[in-house]
């Protein structure tokens, strides 16, 4: 699934397209008015988190990626393929192409639809409001939290699994036993690591930076990480059993032995 910096980088690649009208729709999506979009003017390309918009004179659309989804850009997949779920064409020939996503029809009014406070990425996000959020849950684990996108829209998998071992905290601790500082650095670091990624991707270098997300060894520790589908959302954590803290802390937690009943990765 493309986390929100790759949304990013999809809004900057069909920038050229904003201020041009619609001369043709099409497409499998059953949530779209294709005959009604001729004629509409692209007044703006925004984002929120994972969604991608476009807004017109009198609607937007609201492009969800989903697992799987891709665009294309005045190209076509190869007949026998995926069929589009919505296509824009232009005067000049150019049009946008979209397959396997979610596409949705909203209102214009994108400032009603939307707490830009809650995205990472965008200039309005508030940390404040997502430490409100966080200590309103105290029994929301951290692996649950950092993918619940009414607090943190935009950050996917890798940036979950990255920034929990950026900041030595282990998945399954939970919000209200976080230390304040630790709580901070969390909430901190989800907004860094997302333009971190944002970088490195533009670069095609993201997954040499990659220090957790799929990996075997632990490179502060030279240990083996522990790796399990944990939590409600059930994604893939891989993290440190020494390094990543699980709070509360007890005695037993001054060992190495982890406090969850995940395995080590096969060799």
């Amino acid at each position: 699934m493309p986390e929100g910096p790759s949304i990013v980088i999809l809004r900057e690649q069909v920038a050229d397209f904003e201020g041009r009208t619609i001369v043709r729709a099409q497409g499998s999506s059953k949530d779209v008015a294709m005959d009604e979009l001729a004629g509409q003017p692209i007044l703006a390309l925004r984002t929120f988190g994972k969604h991608f918009l476009i807004r017109l004179a009198d609607r937007a659309l609201r492009i969800h990626l989903l697992m799987f989804g891709t665009y294309l850009i005045n190209q076509t997949k190869e007949a026998g393929r995926a069929k589009p779920r919505l296509s824009l064409f232009f005067d000049d020939d150019s049009a946008l192409h979209f397959y396997t996503c979610s596409i949705k029809t909203l209102s214009d009014d994108l400032d009603s639809e939307y707490d830009w406070r809650g995205d990472v990425m965008n200039d309005a996000w508030s940390p404040a409001l997502a430490l409100k959020k966080l200590r309103a849950q105290p029994d929301l684990l951290a692996c649950d939290a950092l993918l619940d996108q009414t607090i943190f829209a935009g950050v996917g998998n890798i940036i979950k699994n990255e920034v929990l071992f950026r900041v030595r905290l282990h998945p399954l601790s939970k919000m209200g036993d976080i230390p304040a500082a630790k709580l901070r650095a969390l909430v901190a670091q989800a907004r860094a690591y997302s333009f971190d990624f944002l970088a490195w991707k533009k670069e095609g270098t993201l997954k040499q930076h990659w220090l957790a997300h799929t990996k075997k060894i632990c490179p502060r520790c030279n240990i083996s990480f522990l790796r399990g589908h944990l939590g409600k959302t059930a994604r893939r954590s891989f993290y440190c059993a020494r390094c990543q803290l699980q709070y509360p802390l007890t005695p037993a937690r001054s060992g190495s032995t982890p406090r969850s009943r995940e395995t080590p990765p096969a060799s």
